[in-house]
């Protein structure tokens, strides 16, 4: 059974496997190219908390799944704000980590002070706008026709998770 922890330096393999075979077979994110090594590290110095934790569900070694809050922008106002990535690995999905990931994830963002959460996820993402929306995460738009991958057009919906305000809860995992 896996766990969530703090990620470590030592999980960047796991966690860039994982990334990795999004980059080459889905579109979950748009990145086209993998990470060098040395941009590995330079992603790895980014995340940490206080502010901007990466986590990993942890399967005795093996790591089923990832997730981290990044900038939203490198622009002063928007320090308040931070986006959400959650990855599980193609064989770990459906158990029930993404879900872990990112109430986790949701509850540092609230303890580190951020204001508000954002996430893009293409539109034919349906189990991931379905976990978002359960976890109390709201449409604002959709950007249509913005990236191309794997040979097709996508649009991407543009979700936020108010943590600041009073309305704003996180359903538990």
């Amino acid at each position: 059974m896996w766990t969530l922890r703090d990620a470590r330096a030592t999980d960047l393999d796991g966690i860039f496997a994982i990334y990795d075979h999004e980059v080459r077979h889905g579109t979950a994110t748009f990145d086209t190219e993998t990470y060098t090594a040395e941009q590995r590290q330079q992603w790895w110095t980014h995340h940490g908390r206080p502010r901007y934790p990466s986590i990993v569900a942890d399967d005795a070694g093996f790591i089923a799944g990832w997730g981290s809050l990044s900038p939203w922008s490198d622009r002063c106002a928007y320090a308040r704000a931070a986006e959400v990535s959650v990855y599980v690995h193609p064989e770990r999905q459906g158990a029930g980590i993404g879900r872990a990931l990112l109430t986790q994830l949701c509850a540092a963002g609230k303890e580190a002070g951020l204001g508000v959460l954002l996430s893009r996820i293409t539109s034919e993402s349906h189990a991931s706008l379905a976990l978002h929306a359960k976890l109390g995460f709201g449409r604002i738009g959709t950007m249509h026709r913005v990236g191309e991958k794997l040979g097709r057009v996508l649009d991407v919906e543009l979700m936020e998770l108010q943590l600041d305000s009073v309305a704003s809860t996180v359903a538990p995992a």
